[in-house]
């Protein structure tokens, strides 16, 4: 017969009366440090969040995504053409990252388990993961910027790409090993090559998780501002077909208006920033929606 929990609990009381009375107010105030801080920290965030959204909707109007960016001491205006370079920006940073994260990622899972080449891609990717975005700005910027000749669109799509690959790179693989072998062994049972395994095995297994790791490195990337600086720079004007040139875009403008003794300026500094933090959150919502869909399978 199962005890209940009157008899669980009274079993643990005499073992914990045998703890000493040292330990014992060592750990009530390890949990009364740990509540304080917590809600330390909670309080702090919430502080942000509220002040984000008084501020935030303060400043927003059908203006801000229509009109674009106001010239110094103008009045009106809006951050239009900033949230299009954004997301023009992310968008060719998504499209080169993906398909090297993936594939490398599946390289890690599917081929290179145990090799030395395998150790050497994840000891880098780690360090890629770890490295402050400015660097990788400013490599890009020797790379691509002073080759060219001034700043451009390509520059920043190749400078976000950089920090996007190795979150895709960690989820891919993460996601593929937690594939079953059996699944693997069934297909090369039926004489499939590896390659056939692969993408339509373990890819389809596992594609919820490897969605879930490109949102996340989309999420990672949209509010990225010090890569930008370097590379796509930023301007008033709508961005030119070719890239070439600064292109606007929504993380710098919200640097330099926020920055910027116009009161029209940080009103759309403040309505940039919360326009970026919600669609940061959403993807995030959507990428912990799609995991915990992988979970469950």
């Amino acid at each position: 017969m199962d005890a209940t929990p009157h008899q669980v609990s009274a079993a643990a009381a005499p073992a914990w009366g045998r703890v000493r009375r040292s330990r014992q107010t060592a750990d009530r105030a390890l949990k009364v440090i740990s509540t304080v801080f917590t809600l330390l920290g909670i309080a702090v965030l919430g502080w942000i969040l509220v002040m984000l959204i008084v501020e935030g909707t303060r400043g927003l109007s059908l203006a801000v995504f229509t009109e674009t960016t106001p010239g110094p001491g103008t009045e009106g205006g809006g951050i239009a053409n900033a949230i299009v370079g954004s997301l023009v920006l992310t968008f060719l940073g998504i499209v080169v990252a993906t398909p090297i994260g993936v594939l490398a990622g599946t390289y890690l899972a599917e081929y290179g388990r145990g090799s030395k080449l395998a150790s050497v891609i994840r000891f880098v990717n780690d360090i890629l993961l770890a490295a402050p975005s400015i660097l990788i700005g400013l490599f890009v910027y020797t790379l691509m910027v002073q080759p060219m000749g001034g700043y451009s669109g390509w520059a920043g799509g190749v400078a976000l790409a950089i920090i996007a690959i190795p979150v895709i790179v960690r989820t891919t693989e993460d996601m593929l090993r937690i594939v079953p072998g059996s699944l693997r062994e069934a297909g090369a049972a039926l004489g499939a090559p590896m390659s056939k395994v692969i993408i339509q095995i373990s890819w389809r297994a596992a594609r919820s998780g490897m969605v879930t790791g490109i949102l996340l490195a989309t999420a990672r990337i949209a509010g990225e501002t010090a890569p930008l600086l370097f590379t796509a720079l930023n301007n008033n004007f709508w961005f030119s077909p070719d890239l070439m040139g600064g292109v606007s875009n929504l993380p710098v403008t919200i640097y330099q208006f926020a920055l910027a003794p116009y009161e029209n300026w940080r009103e759309l500094a403040w309505a940039g920033a919360l326009i970026i933090t919600v669609s940061i959150l959403a993807l995030s919502v959507v990428a912990r929606l799609l995991f915990r869909k992988e979970q469950a399978r």
